[in-house]
This record gives C-alpha cells, sequence and structure tokens, in this order.
C-alpha cells in the first residue's frame, strides 16, 4: 500500500484511530493524547471507560475480546490506523496462568494483525516490551540484543512481534513495533504494577520502609514516563520504519540506591530501605540503546524527579500498598512467594 508522506518524511495520523487497551494505564494516557489532537479515537476494551476517558469529546468505546477473530474484525472496522496496547501486562500472571497470558498477548496479537491486514490498515503500532531481551548480555541494550525472556510474559510479547514481523514480511503489514522499558505515571494498578517507581513511592508515602531485593547500586533500570512512551508511540507512528523494532527509554541509567534518593528528595524525607541482598537474580541493568528512536527526532520531556513529583502528588499521602510478588520463578504448590520478591516488569 502507498502511504504518503510529507516533506520530511513523516506520515501523519489519520482521523480514525483505535486504540485497544484504551482502558489500561498506558492506554488511557494516549487516548487522551490522541483526542487532544482533534481525532476519532476508537477505544477497544473489555472495561468501561475510566472517568477521564467518560468526558473526552469524539471518543466512541467498543467491546471486543481480541482472543476472538470475528470480535476483532468487527471493532476494528473503520479504523486506519491501530495502537495495539491490549493484553495481559502481569509478569506475575503469565507465570500462574501461561495459556491465559499467550492468549492474551500472542494469540490476540494475532487476531489485530490479521484483522488490520484484511482491512487495510495503514499503520499498525505495537507496544512490544524490553522484558523480551531477558538478562541482558550487554548495557545499554540495542534492539539487535538476543532475544532469550525468562517469564511467560516475555515470551507471550515477543510471539506477537514474531507473528506481527511476518505478517509484514509476507503480507506487507504495515506494522512498526516499540519496546518499553520501566514505565510510570499515574494510574498504575498498585496490586500487580510492578514499576520500581511507583513502588517505592507508595510505602514512602505511607512512612514504610521500602522493600528492594538484590544490589541497591548494581541493580538498573530505565524509568522512562508514561507521558513520554505516548510521544514515542506517536513518533513510530509517524516517522518508524514498516516492519522496524525500537526501543522506548530515556537511555539514563538509574540504580535502586538513586531512585530512593529521587523519592527522599521529592517526599523531604530521607527513604529508608530494607534490603534482602541475598537473592540477586533481578540485579541486572536494563537501560535502552535509544539511537534509534532518537534518529526519529524523538527526545524524552520528562525528567525523572520531575515524574515523582507528578506522581506524588496524583497519589495523596496514604496511597494504596503495592501487591506485585515475586515472578521469577514458579513457587512450587502450597509454598507462598517471598516476602518483597523480586518485582515483575512494569506494565506495557
Amino acid at each position: 500500500m502507498h502511504i504518503a508522506r510529507t516533506t520530511d518524511g513523516s506520515t501523519p495520523l489519520p482521523n480514525e484511530i483505535a486504540v485497544t487497551g484504551g482502558c489500561g494505564f498506558i492506554g488511557r494516557h494516549l487516548v487522551t493524547t490522541l483526542a487532544a489532537t482533534g481525532r476519532h479515537v476508537i477505544v477497544l476494551d473489555m472495561a468501561e471507560p475510566p472517568p477521564e476517558l467518560a468526558d473526552l469529546a469524539d471518543i466512541e468505546h467498543r467491546r471486543a475480546d481480541l482472543r476472538d477473530h470475528d470480535q476483532t474484525k468487527s471493532a476494528l472496522k473503520g479504523a486506519e490506523a491501530v495502537f495495539h496496547l491490549a493484553g495481559n501486562a502481569s509478569g506475575a500472571r503469565s507465570v500462574a496462568e501461561p495459556r491465559f497470558d499467550f492468549q492474551a498477548n500472542g494469540l490476540a496479537t494475532c487476531n489485530v494483525g490479521d484483522a488490520c491486514r484484511e482491512s487495510s490498515v495503514r499503520r499498525l503500532v505495537y507496544l512490544s516490551s524490553a522484558i523480551v531481551y531477558g538478562t541482558p548480555l550487554t548495557s545499554p541494550i540495542t534492539e539487535e540484543h538476543p532475544t532469550r525472556p525468562f517469564l511467560p510474559y516475555g515470551a507471550s510479547k515477543l510471539s506477537g512481534e514474531l507473528v506481527l514481523r511476518s505478517l509484514h514480511d509476507s503480507a506487507g503489514l504495515p506494522v512498526v513495533i516499540g519496546r518499553s522499558f520501566v514505565v510510570y505515571g499515574p494510574g498504575e494498578d498498585p496490586r500487580t504494577a510492578g514499576g520500581e517507581v511507583s513502588q517505592f513511592l507508595r510505602w514512602q508515602l505511607n512512612d514504610r520502609p521500602i522493600p528492594v531485593v538484590g544490589d541497591i547500586d548494581g541493580k538498573t533500570r530505565d524509568f522512562i514516563s508514561v507521558l513520554d512512551v505516548c510521544s514515542a508511540l506517536v513518533t513510530l507512528a509517524e516517522r518508524g520504519a514498516d516492519g522496524e523494532i525500537y526501543n522506548i527509554g530515556t537511555g539514563r541509567e538509574v540504580s535502586m540506591g538513586e531512585l530512593a534518593d529521587a523519592v527522599g528528595r521529592v517526599t523531604g524525607r530521607p527513604a529508608r530501605l530494607d534490603v534482602d541482598p541475598s537473592r540477586s537474580e533481578d540485579s541486572f541493568r536494563l537501560v535502552a540503546d535509544v539511537s534509534k528512536l532518537s534518529a526519529l527526532g524523538f527526545r524524552p520531556r520528562v525528567p525523572l524527579e520531575s515524574g515523582i513529583r507528578e506522581l506524588a502528588g496524583h497519589l495523596g499521602p496514604h496511597p494504596e500498598l503495592p501487591a506485585a510478588t515475586a515472578v521469577f520463578r514458579r513457587e512450587p504448590v502450597g509454598t507462598a512467594p517471598a516476602p518483597g520478591g523480586c518485582q515483575e516488569p512494569a506494565p506495557c
């Protein structure tokens, strides 16, 4: 399909845009971003729209189980561009229910891709995850890094990538893929969200010690604001190359100790850490090489400390405490997860 581009090589977003998982953490921020441009946004989600979406103009909500091909095809009818964000975002649930996880991430993504192919969608953007890399062999991580996920969640996200790229190669599906690193921001579900920014802040705001597993200096992450993720997704839709994969991160490496210091500065009191150094499975460096995304003109705009401050204001003085548990290994039947545990990957 020939897609018109502007003189700078970008492809302007069309007027009819669908967002799968549009009621989720990242999805609702993306829907808000797209709606602000005056476009008609179709929100595909099994959940009811949250209050912040209910009052937006030119938003259409469609319920669809993306594991069903016919429902998927019907729900995407009329969409000219699709952002596919729906799926299971819990690493813990993927360990407990791998079949559900594969259906929600692998099968559903296949259905979305096939429906987009059949309806000649002009652009499909798939939000994958850096968890597909598994334990990093090098840092920062480029898009060419080997993929060897250690969670079913990572395997199912990778399966989605593979099926979409195969549809690109075999049928010309105009898809671009983004692998998000550790996303944070307002709207995360504390029952499932494992990103350290939200977890650290929730413990701190309740004046509780912050559980940290592993080496607080050697364990590093690339934290990116959900607002910057939305901006990156739009950049990929407009400027990304068909069939290509792009890391979505800041390129900035932050240790657990540095994050705790930032949380302390924002809240006005030093953070107290409850460190368990005996379990070091997740004390690796998960940092993005963002050269490829930067070449498209994307620059993150939200500094980490500013993002933490905004999130603290959103959470209030006594937010619900985190509930994410260990996910790196399935516990034997009848065995409770280790307290604090290894934190699961942030949702995407």
